[in-house]
């Protein structure tokens, strides 16, 4: 055992002077702390040298807008906050100057009176580009899609500002300057949007990661950078133990290093270090990793590494106990009470703007089936503690689909949909009346989504983690929904589990406002439904 600068020698039990570096620690703690097995062979470290304090002052290049933090308990992109911060700032003072250019006779005393609501007029547009998922480190669109979704956002926005200065006309601009500020931040965010991916794709914003590990886990993370979906860090190599018998990452990937651990971190400008090793008896450098970490340079365990960069918990990483020491998993009862207010008036509330369309879809499911069968469909689903209940949704199946009372998943053209059904599952309608499951209380607006008690009974059994989904109540939407396409099998349910668990872990008022605004975007781009 290492004793703040001590090391008791077995042999003698001599107690020599050891380097400044080591400290107390247990073996039994995260990888940052645990030490090298001493039962190991010398060379099954990662290390040649001892260690030593580096003489190098590491001035790291991690700061606020690089890699990811936590809000509220979700992890948060950096760099997309940087794009609206900066975005939102400019849509104030272009549209300031476009408004002042549209009005050469007005003093500047009475431009800066308007100086509210052009702020509100830029927030408001920056509220529905959030909603189309272009603040979203797995945004991939070409220009053209981006350029789309800015358009949409800004329809939508001035559809909304106009009802709003329609209630409130004391507050109202010229319709023509709306659309002279829509046009202008058309412009500006489409070219700003441009620049940034370029900035952010290009890794000047990007932190600069090395992974200890070669093994299976760290293939994870060698597979993760690959996929086309994923912001935020550049990976710069590995680094395996000599102990290692199975090497799962491309040999070239693999650093040979010249110089102690730490040294080539600090010269290297290495933003952060991932823990990635199968076995943590392989051993660690442990008194170059606090050297490093005192340095100004991060270390995070992989499944640590996998939630905030994913926004899941891997599943097949997870241990006991790392649940129980983790952060979050936390009930509120003022944060229960917020959460079941704003459902009760949100859900009303789109109860009465979404009646015309129930009624409709009522009226084309009843012509379709030439009055025959019923419009709702009542089925139990699994809620909240594995409590059941009855979720509602608009028939979209043929009466006969499950006549053998078999359950089924639903499939990719499945024969048993409706035309109208086919419909009303496109663009979610048939998941309305589930409002009103909302606002008698066995559902909220956003959580996991409730599935069959005979699915949950054959999921258990294949992972006992999916039972700790039912923590909160099922939801209309949800963080998988926004992550995953729709499921339709054990193995998608089981994939959809990583999210369900990360949202179970991190729940709270600000990401269900970040899930219900990107939620808008499933809707209208079609994203996982079948």
């Amino acid at each position: 055992m290492k004793i703040m600068g001590l090391r008791a020698n077995k042999k003698n039990d001599i107690v020599e002077t050891q380097s400044p570096e080591s400290v107390l620690v247990d073996e039994t703690q995260s990888p940052v702390s645990a030490l090298v097995d001493e039962t190991q062979p010398p060379d099954s470290t990662l290390v040649d040298k001892e260690p030593v304090m580096s003489k190098k002052r590491h001035l790291p290049r991690t700061h606020f807008f690089r890699g990811k933090f936590r809000l509220f308990g979700h992890c948060i992109h950096a760099q997309f906050i940087l794009l609206a911060i900066v975005e939102f700032s400019v849509l104030i003072g272009v549209n300031y100057l476009t408004y002042r250019w549209l009005s050469p006779g007005v003093s500047e005393q009475e431009l800066l009176k308007q100086l509210p609501q052009i702020i509100g007029v830029s927030l408001v547009f920056i509220l529905f580009i959030l909603s189309m998922g272009l603040y979203s480190g797995r945004q991939r669109e070409s220009l053209f899609g981006v350029l789309s979704r800015i358009v949409v956002a800004l329809s939508f926005g001035l559809a909304t500002l106009a009802l709003f200065f329609m209630i409130f006309p004391s507050l109202s601009f010229d319709k023509g300057m709306l659309a002279a500020f829509a046009l202008t931040s058309l412009y500006c965010l489409g070219g700003l949007h441009a620049i940034f991916y370029k900035f952010i794709d290009g890794k000047i914003l990007s932190r600069r990661i090395l992974v200890i590990g070669a093994g299976k886990r760290a293939s994870y993370i060698d597979e993760l950078r690959h996929k086309t979906d994923v912001r935020g860090f550049d990976q710069i190599g590995f680094i395996a133990p000599r102990v290692t018998q199975h090497v799962h990452v491309k040999p070239e990937n693999i650093l040979s290093l010249g110089t102690n651990f730490c040294n080539y971190a600090l010269e290297n400008d290495i933003d952060e270090i991932v823990i990635a090793l199968d076995d943590r008896r392989q051993g660690l450098p442990t008194d170059e990793l606090l050297n490093c970490r005192m340095s100004g340079i991060d270390v995070i365990d992989m499944l640590d590494f996998f939630e905030r960069e994913m926004g899941l918990l891997q599943l097949d990483l997870i241990q006991p106990g790392w649940l129980i020491h983790a952060a979050g998993f936390k009930r509120n009862i003022f944060r229960s009470m917020i959460k079941r207010s704003f459902d009760i008036i949100a859900s009303g509330f789109l109860l009465l703007i979404f009646f015309p369309f129930i009624i409709f879809t009522a009226i084309a499911i009843l012509i379709e089936s030439g009055g025959e069968g019923p419009v709702l469909y009542f089925q139990k689903r699994t809620g909240l503690n594995g409590n059941p209940f009855n979720v509602i949704k608009f028939r979209s199946m043929q009466t006969t689909a499950e006549a053998d009372g078999k359950a089924r998943w639903a499939e990719t053209d499945d024969p048993r949909v409706t035309r109208v059904g086919s419909f009303i599952r496109k663009y979610r309608l048939d998941e309305l009346p589930q409002l009103w499951n909302v606002f008698v209380g066995e559902m909220s607006l956003v959580g996991p989504r409730p599935e069959r008690p005979i699915f949950v009974e054959n999921l258990c059994k294949i992972n006992p983690l999916y039972t700790e989904r039912h923590r909160v109540k099922p939801g209309i939407t949800g963080w998988a929904q926004l992550c995953y396409p729709y499921g339709a099998s054990e193995k998608d349910s089981i994939e959809k589990l990583k999210y369900d668990l990360y949202y179970v872990k991190n729940h709270g008022i600000f990401f269900d406002f970040y899930i219900l605004m990107q939620t808008v975007e499933v809707v209208l781009f079609k994203k996982g439904s079948r």
